[in-house]
């Protein structure tokens, strides 16, 4: 795969973007918390970036098949760097800011559909499933990293270079783009084929309306969604717990690490037809270690369980050439920028709703409620298969 020099290119540039991404992220809520002091403004802080690709992929997403997609992945990459860039080196009011994140969070599912559709085009068969895989690794990978680098270069630099740290990242990946990323035109018919509003409303309702296609969006949305939501209460779970302090960020990690053993032994040593068939086992072992915490396990075995849901996330891979198959040609871009989109969209209100279940259940409550639904995603999934 990394021997195909655009798709090297493509992944190198995204594992810089996510780094530099998740950078922003850790460094502009501690700037927003060292001005204001709220804990709710750095919150949304943090989460500013995600809720509105949804509305971006709903008004946008027929972008990604109707502009060239070198022009648009630069462009992506940007305007991420200029948003950084525009906090680091000014005093912008903190509504300004959030308003200024979400806007280029806008643009996101554009910008990730069309990378998708390059992919998809150089990558076939085992391989597209394969470099997704490598992509999923690696963007775990480089999440964790630039979060850490992100407390790391506050500590050691303020929050404002760090963000213009993140800035000069993105800008480096947007020349990297420009400059080696082969220029591909557009089919006219995709290009002339009404106004982008229109056209994004209609794709995404068409393929909505597809059953098969809706039905592989969901088995990827679904899961990962109810597992979000039991990640977002590992901190209360430990507070709550007496666990050691700094326990909550060793169980954090262990979500990320299991997802890279999982993609990296499933990816690695199971064949394509089996990789398929493990869909709902994999979905089911995402669910069944949440339900342990109704018992309020201690810290080794929370551990453990956290590790073991993680591994679950390999299910993706046996998804990945049947969503890919399902997909209309014309529309594969605006398709990968529902995927990305939907999936941030409902990993980020996980966390309310099953959090707003802990005052009636408890914590470890909470989250066995969420591996419930991880299994009940498992069980529709095995019934639409059988039939």
């Amino acid at each position: 795969m990394l021997a195909e020099p655009r798709f090297r290119l493509l992944f190198l540039t995204r594992v810089l973007e996510v780094t530099a991404g998740s950078l922003r992220i850790s460094t502009f809520s501690a700037l927003v918390y060292a001005g204001t002091g709220s804990a709710l403004l750095s919150a949304l802080a943090f989460g500013a970036g995600f809720l509105p690709q949804a509305l971006g992929s709903l008004l946008f997403g027929a972008l990604a098949d109707r502009l060239p997609p070198r022009a648009l992945i630069t462009c992506g990459y940007l305007l991420e760097g200029a948003a950084s860039a525009l906090i680091a080196l000014t005093r912008m009011p903190v509504w300004a800011a959030l308003g200024l994140i979400a806007l280029v969070a806008l643009g996101t599912p554009v910008f990730s559909g069309a990378s998708g559709r390059l992919v998809a085009r150089w990558l076939t068969g085992d391989a597209y499933v394969l470099g997704r895989s490598l992509s999923n690794m690696a963007g775990s990978g480089a999440q964790l990293f630039g979060l850490a680098l992100g407390g790391a270069a506050v500590a050691a630099l303020g929050p404002r270079a760090a963000l213009a740290g993140g800035a000069a990242i993105h800008l480096l990946c947007a020349a990297a783009i420009r400059l080696r990323l082969p220029r591909i035109a557009v089919e006219r018919r995709a290009a002339a084929s009404g106004g982008t509003l229109r056209r994004s409303l209609r794709g995404n309702r068409e393929l909505l309306g597809e059953r098969p296609v809706r039905r592989l969006l969901l088995a990827q949305w679904l899961p990962s969604a109810f597992v979000a939501g039991a990640e977002g209460l590992i901190t209360a779970y430990a507070g709550g717990r007496g666990l050691p302090a700094g326990s909550y960020a060793v169980l954090m990690a262990c979500l990320p690490v299991g997802m890279l053993l999982g993609d990296l032994l499933v990816g690695r040593f199971v064949r394509p037809a089996r990789r398929e068939r493990l869909v709902v086992p994999l979905i089911a072992l995402m669910g069944l270690p949440l339900l342990g915490f109704a018992a309020e396990p201690g810290r080794l075995l929370a551990a453990v369980l956290l590790l073991a849901a993680g591994f679950g996330f390999a299910h993706g891979l046996g998804l990945q050439r049947e969503f890919l198959a399902a997909l209309p040609e014309e529309g594969q871009g605006q398709a990968f920028g529902l995927l990305g989109s939907g999936m941030m969209t409902l990993q980020g209100l996980a966390p309310a709703c099953v959090g707003a279940l802990a005052p009636l259940t408890g914590t470890g409550g909470a989250m066995a409620v969420a591996g419930v639904g991880a299994l009940g995603t498992a069980g529709w999934i095995l019934a639409w298969r059988r039939r």
